[in-house]
C-alpha cells in the first residue's frame, strides 16, 4: 500500500469504489474498518491475558483508549518497509501504546487476528445484505397479495401457455427469495471464527505462554472469543476452514440466481410484443444515445449483469478451500482481498436495484388484458375439451375439431385481428349437441382459469410475513 491514501479518478479505481453498492457495504469493506476489527481483536486478546496475568491493567486500559485511532499514512509508511500489512498495523498500534504496545500480539500468529477480523466483518456485512432483502421480500408479500386475483397470461417456452395471476407470478420470486434468505440466516449462525490457535492451530505459542498460569489454551480463547461475541472452530489449521467462505458465497450465488430470474422475467415483459411489466424511468432519464425513444431496462440489465459476476466468485471460494494444502498456503489471500468485498457489494447493489424497481414497478393492465384476450381463448379450450367429454362427445373427435378452429384462429391473430375462436367453436354444430353456445363461450373466457392461484399468492405472503416476523424477534420474544 502506498503512503497516499487519498485516490482520485486519475487512477483505476474499481466501480465498487463508487458506482455500485452502497456507502454502507463500503465501509464494512474498507481499509480503516478492517483495521479498527484487527485492533479490536487484538485487545479481546490482551483482556483474555490481563486475567491470566500476562498482562496489566494499565497496558489493557492504554490499548482499549487507542484501539479506535487507526493511521491508514503511518501504517502504509512502515508496510513499504517491511512489506506485511498486518505487521504495519501490529507496529502503528504499538507506536500509539508506549506502555501496552510491548504485550500486543502475545503467541498469536496473523490469521489469529485476520480470520476472527474476516469472520467479523462477514457477519456484519450478512446483517446489511439480510436487512435489504427483507425490506424486498416484504414490498414483494405486499405486491403479491394485491395483485394475487389479476388474471394474465402464463408463458411455457416463452410462448403463451395458459393463464396465471400477476400476483402467483409473483410470488414464486418471493418464494425462491425467501428460500434464500433462510439459508443466508443459517450460513450466518453457523458463521466461526478461528479462534486463537496459533502458528498451526495447535494451540503450542499459548500452551508455552500460559505455562504456570491457571488459565488453559482453550480458557483462554474461550474469553477471547467472547469479548468478540463470536464462536469459534473446534479445530483449524493456521486459517479457519476456507470452506467457510464457500458456503457464504455459494449462499450469495443462489441470491443472484433468484434476483437475476426476476430481472431476466422483468426484460421480456416490458418488451413491447409483451408490454405488460416495465421499471421505473424517470422523466430525465435517457435510454439510448441514438434512439431518444427507447426505454431500456437498464437496472434489470444492470442486475442481470452483476448476478452473473457474483455466481462465478463462488468458484474461487471453491478453489480456495479445496487447495488450502495441509496446515495452509498463501495461494488464497490475494483473491480473497477481491472476491469477498466483490461479492457482497455486488450483492448489496443486486438487492437495491430490484427493490427500487418492485417500489416503482409499472404494470400495464391494458396490455395484460389485451394479451389474455388475445391468447387466453386458446388455453381455455382445453376446458371445453373437458366439458364436452364429461356430455357425452368423443374426446379424440373434439380435440381434432378444436384444433381446427384453433389453427384458423392463430392465423387470423397472426395477421393483426382479434381472436374468432370462442365464436368459431360457439357456432360449430357439432359442439352445440353436446353444449349451448352461451356455455361455450363461459368456458373459454380464460380469466376464470387460474385454479387456485390467487389463493396460494395469498398464502405465500403470509409465508413471508410469517418468516420475516420470526426473524426480527431478539432473544427476548421481542420484536425488534
Amino acid at each position: 500500500m502506498k503512503p497516499e491514501t487519498q485516490f482520485t479518478h486519475e487512477t483505476y479505481l474499481s466501480p465498487l469504489t463508487w458506482r455500485y453498492g452502497s456507502e454502507e457495504m463500503r465501509h464494512l469493506w474498507s481499509e480503516e474498518h478492517k483495521r479498527r476489527l484487527w485492533r479490536r481483536v487484538w485487545v479481546a486478546l490482551a483482556a483474555a491475558q490481563h486475567q491470566a496475568g500476562l498482562v496489566t491493567a494499565e497496558q489493557l486500559a492504554e490499548l482499549r483508549a487507542h484501539e479506535g485511532d487507526v493511521d491508514l499514512v503511518r501504517a502504509a509508511e512502515i508496510e513499504a518497509e517491511i512489506r506485511h500489512d498486518l505487521m504495519a498495523e501490529l507496529r502503528t498500534f504499538a507506536e500509539q501504546c508506549p506502555v501496552g504496545g510491548a504485550v500486543l500480539h502475545l503467541g498469536a500468529t496473523s490469521a489469529d487476528i485476520q480470520d476472527n477480523a474476516d469472520a467479523l466483518r462477514i457477519r456484519e456485512a450478512l446483517d446489511l445484505l439480510l436487512a435489504r432483502l427483507g425490506a424486498l421480500l416484504s414490498a414483494l408479500a405486499d405486491l403479491s397479495e394485491a395483485r394475487a386475483d389479476q388474471v394474465c397470461m402464463g408463458f411455457t417456452h416463452l410462448q403463451p401457455a395458459e393463464p396465471t395471476t400477476v400476483g402467483y407470478r409473483l410470488a414464486t420470486y418471493g418464494q425462491d427469495l425467501l428460500e434464500d434468505y433462510v439459508e443466508l440466516r443459517r450460513v450466518r449462525a453457523r458463521l466461526r471464527g478461528k479462534g486463537i490457535k496459533g502458528a498451526v492451530g495447535t494451540g503450542a505459542s499459548y500452551a508455552q505462554l500460559l505455562a504456570g498460569t491457571p488459565v488453559s489454551p482453550a480458557e483462554l480463547e474461550a474469553r477471547v472469543m467472547a469479548e468478540l461475541g463470536l464462536e469459534a472452530f473446534p479445530v483449524a489449521t493456521q486459517v479457519y476452514s476456507r470452506q467457510q467462505d464457500y458456503r457464504v458465497l455459494a449462499a450469495l450465488a443462489g441470491l443472484a440466481a433468484s434476483l437475476y430470474r426476476f430481472a431476466f422475467d422483468l426484460r421480456l415483459l416490458q418488451s413491447p410484443p409483451v408490454g405488460e411489466w416495465s421499471e421505473p424511468f424517470g422523466k430525465r432519464q435517457v435510454g439510448s444515445s441514438a434512439m431518444p425513444f427507447k426505454r431500456n431496462p437498464i437496472n434489470a440489465e444492470n442486475m442481470n449483469s452483476l448476478a452473473r459476476y457474483v455466481a462465478v466468485l463462488a468458484r474461487v471460494a471453491w478453489d480456495n478451500a479445496a487447495h488450502s494444502l495441509l496446515e495452509r498456503t498463501l495461494d488464497d489471500s490475494a483473491n480473497r482481498r477481491l472476491v469477498l468485498p466483490g461479492a457482497f457489494l455486488a450483492s448489496d447493489e443486486l438487492l437495491r436495484r430490484a427493490h427500487r424497481i418492485l417500489r416503482g414497478l409499472r404494470i400495464n393492465d391494458a396490455a395484460v388484458a389485451c394479451n389474455l384476450a388475445t391468447y387466453g381463448t386458446f388455453a381455455a379450450s382445453e376446458r371445453l375439451l373437458m366439458e364436452l367429454a364429461r356430455a357425452g362427445a368423443d374426446r379424440q373427435a373434439m380435440h381434432e375439431l378444436i384444433r381446427g378452429h384453433a389453427m384458423a384462429a392463430w392465423e387470423a391473430v397472426q395477421q393483426g385481428g382479434a381472436n374468432p375462436l370462442a365464436e368459431r367453436l360457439a357456432a360449430d354444430p357439432e359442439v352445440l349437441r353436446y353444449l349451448p353456445a352461451e356455455r361455450v363461450r363461459e368456458l373459454l373466457d380464460a380469466s376464470a382459469y387460474v385454479g387456485d392461484a390467487p389463493e396460494r399468492a395469498r398464502r405465500m405472503a403470509a409465508r413471508i410475513r410469517e418468516v420475516l416476523g420470526k426473524e426480527s424477534m431478539d432473544s427476548t420474544g421481542e420484536v425488534d
